[in-house]
């Protein structure tokens, strides 16, 4: 096992570690902002995950579905501030 693999291997533990916290604050988190910045923490672990994965299995495919992850996790971060900054999402 090369220094690389071992980089790569320590990061996937250190990120898949990364989102239990994310995962108890979301679940525990005493008011909807911090549900919401949890759930933003959250996919941005996740995209740093599969990106990660993408790496260590080089599969380009994995990047492809990171940035629709990120894209995914950016719309609805906007629609959920909105939603609770003013109580709709369209005006």
């Amino acid at each position: 096992m090369n220094l690389i693999e071992l980089a790569l291997d320590f990061a996937l533990g250190a990120v898949a570690l990364a989102l239990l916290p994310c995962a108890w604050r979301l679940l525990r988190g005493p008011e909807a902002v911090d549900r919401v910045l949890a759930l933003d923490t959250l996919y941005i672990n996740t995209v740093a995950l599969v990106i990660l994965l993408g790496l260590r299995w080089r599969s380009a495919l994995l990047f492809e579905a990171a940035l629709i992850v990120a894209m995914l996790g950016f719309v609805s971060t906007v629609a959920l501030a909105r939603y609770l900054s003013r109580g709709d999402v369209i005006e």
